[in-house]
């Protein structure tokens, strides 16, 4: 094991799969020389040239059509998306396309690409560059979901995912990339549809995605102090989700928070909150909480910007609520 950054991890899990398949190649604006603007890529040009690491013009559904076209024909493109936000500009190839060519088919065509993005606010860039939209995606037949919350689970879902022979999102936090963990040495690859327990507790079920998994991580600290042991879930995917570990927990707390970036309104923490209400309901002692983001235009002013998104003092302080029975 070794203590690596969220964004050598991303690159380590690249080339190494672009060295084992030569049917991998990477596409985007600024992914060569540039290395992106978070400098997640550099170095892979230097290795692998411009025919596999190729920079394209800023015209997002021209290259994610491309990555379409070149899956359906043998290839293994991984598409890089320079800002989440950018997903309305690939909807159609993504959605009408990527999505649906093997069941339109009749299962004779495949689509193995990836397409990488990343979501998160409080980086000061502003309404249009701050969006967590991964909910949208989770909603559409045919796509599959990741959304890695450490340097670990970042390479080894990004190597699942080019191996699948489904499209896959895998949406990275782009306040995270600086972020440390421990990353094995060996080969490995973390499968989807198996979330991570990062705690184990009694009274309360704590699950986050993405960023907001450190969150609930800090929250679990915090209530440690005032006696209150939580349970806290990663699910790692969304799409396939491990519905089973969410509702043992929630069967064995009888409370339950959820916590997510994207806006709260028929978002990520609904869908969950509605899957453990059914498989849950008896075991529940109240109401599933759910904390997404406000349901505003990310703010450019910090201040304002800063209130859209829940801290891991939010979280305590509605979990303490919750078990006393003020919610």
């Amino acid at each position: 094991m070794r203590e690596i950054t969220f964004a050598k991890a991303v690159n380590e899990a690249l080339a190494e799969e672009l060295r084992r398949d030569q049917n991998v190649f990477l596409l985007g604006e600024d992914v060569a020389e540039a290395g992106t603007p978070f400098k997640v890529l550099s170095g892979l040009v230097e290795e692998f040239g411009t025919e596999r690491i190729i920079d394209t013009p800023i015209s997002e559904a021209g290259f994610t059509g491309i990555a379409v076209g070149a899956a359906m024909t043998g290839s293994r493109p991984v598409v890089d998306l320079m800002f989440g936000d950018f997903l309305t500009l690939v909807m159609d190839q993504l959605v009408n396309q990527a999505a649906k060519i093997h069941y339109m088919s009749g299962g004779k065509l495949k689509v193995p690409m990836v397409l990488r993005t990343n979501l998160g606010a409080t980086r000061r860039s502003g309404a249009q560059h701050s969006q967590s939209l991964h909910a949208w995606l989770a909603h559409i037949p045919g796509l599959k979901l990741a959304l890695p919350s450490s340097p670990s689970d970042a390479k080894g879902l990004l190597k699942t995912a080019i191996r699948d022979d489904n499209p896959v999102v895998i949406i990275e936090d782009k306040l995270m990339y600086q972020a440390k963990g421990m990353v094995p040495d060996d080969e490995y690859l973390v499968p989807f549809g198996k979330a991570n327990i990062l705690r184990d507790g009694k009274d309360l079920t704590l699950i986050g995605t993405s960023s907001m998994v450190q969150v609930a991580v800090e929250a679990s600290d915090l209530l440690k102090e005032h006696g209150i042991s939580s349970d806290v879930i990663d699910p790692r995917t969304l799409v396939p989700l491990d519905e089973e570990t969410l509702v043992e927990s929630a069967k064995k707390t009888g409370h339950i928070i959820i916590i997510d970036e994207g806006h709260q309104n028929f978002g990520v923490t609904a869908e969950l909150a509605g899957r453990i209400s059914e498989k849950a309901f008896y075991h529940l002692d109240a109401p599933v909480q759910r904390m997404g983001a406000m349901d505003v235009p990310v703010p450019f002013s910090p201040v304002l910007e800063d209130l859209t998104v829940h801290t891991s003092k939010d979280v305590a302080e509605r979990a303490k609520s919750l078990l006393k029975g003020e919610i």
